[in-house]
């Protein structure tokens, strides 16, 4: 089993709350100095900058989870993962169709450019993309699974937009592959104070909005092998393979 550094909660200069240095090149070679073998690019309801970021990275040998940090009917935030462009594209397509369309005019919001590898703005984004969609965070999941992705509850132990404060329980039915964590915080005391059983993996990442943000927070993935089954193996803690928080 070999271990492997990862941050899986970046953003791009995509969200409109991200820096405006968040650009895919300068995300990679951050992330490759900061020693991370594996990153989540989690722009908010949005996948449109996950693809260059993930085939730039791939020639410094960084495997890219291509996703998106949604936020639900619930205003729950939750990362959403995907193997494939078939699936990622996919769910672009159910995230553009279930968001509210709110105005972003002259980017009252923030500026939500969709970018190449040299920065070159490819298009703007004219409605805010940290909206709630319409679906509720089951609702969601089961879009997640059903495309073959990974579905984990973000920065649950946060006041704002996380699991438990803003629902103050799991859902009986929803299925997930793990929960991230965030801020100064132990997994002791997160297990502790939510009742969380082992069986439950905990991932602790930064949520990057800034360059020198990437890496400050991240896990130890123990994998056979760098790629996307064996991340969601140890996610679920299949044979062997687990994530250890440093």
């Amino acid at each position: 089993m070999r271990e492997f550094r990862a941050d899986l909660h970046i953003h791009t200069v995509l969200s409109p709350c991200a820096d405006l240095e968040m650009a895919p090149r300068k995300i990679v070679d951050q992330a490759e100095k900061a020693g991370l073998q594996l990153i989540g690019i989690t722009d908010h309801n949005s996948t449109l900058n996950a693809k260059v970021i993930r085939d730039l990275a791939r020639e410094k040998g960084i495997l890219v989870l291509t996703g998106a940090e949604v936020t639900t009917k619930e205003e729950v935030h939750c990362l959403a993962f995907f193997e494939n462009d078939r699936a990622l594209d996919a769910f672009q397509y159910y995230l553009e169709e279930n968001i509210m369309h709110v105005p972003n005019r002259n980017g009252h919001f923030g500026y939500q450019p969709v970018v190449d590898e040299d920065e070159n703005v490819l298009q703007l984004v004219p409605y805010y993309l940290t909206s709630a969609l319409k679906k509720g965070i089951s609702s969601v999941q089961k879009k997640v699974y059903e495309l073959g992705g990974i579905f984990i509850p973000a920065h649950v132990n946060r006041p704002l937009n996380g699991l438990f404060s803003h629902l103050g329980f799991i859902p009986y039915n929803l299925q997930f592959d793990a929960m991230g964590i965030t801020g100064k915080t132990t997994e002791n005391h997160v297990r502790k104070h939510y009742a969380l059983e082992n069986k439950i993996s905990l991932i602790y990442n930064s949520d990057a909005h800034f360059l020198d943000q990437i890496g400050t927070r991240f896990s130890v993935f123990h994998l056979e092998e760098l790629n996307f089954n064996e991340v969601k193996m140890a996610l679920n803690q299949i044979d062997s393979r687990f994530v250890q928080i440093s």
